[in-house]
C-alpha cells in the first residue's frame, strides 16, 4: 500500500515566516495534494498565528525532504501523520 502521509505546521508569526513557508510549498508543490490554512479571523483583526495541513503525495525521499526544510525554519512546529 502506498504511504498516505499529513503533516501539520504550526504557524506561530506569520509575519516572519510566511515567506520561508509559501517558499517551500512552491518548491515541493508537486508532492502536496490537499493544502488546508487554519486561522482565527474576525472583522477587525487577523491572528498571526495559524495551521497549515498538508497531505502528501508521490516519493516519500520528496516527502522527508519537505518536512526536514520546514523543520529548518524557525518557530515553526512541525507534526507527521503517516498511515
Amino acid at each position: 500500500m502506498k504511504e498516505i502521509r499529513i503533516l501539520g505546521i504550526a504557524v506561530t508569526d506569520n509575519a516572519t515566516e510566511a515567506v520561508s513557508v509559501q517558499n517551500l510549498l512552491t518548491k515541493f508543490g508537486c508532492s502536496i495534494k490537499t493544502r488546508l490554512g487554519l486561522h482565527e479571523v474576525s472583522n477587525d483583526k487577523c491572528n498571526s498565528e495559524g495551521i497549515i495541513l498538508l497531505e502528501l503525495t508521490g516519493n516519500t525521499d520528496e516527502m522527508d525532504k519537505l518536512e526536514n526544510e520546514l523543520l529548518k525554519i524557525e518557530n515553526l512546529k512541525v507534526r507527521k501523520m503517516t498511515f
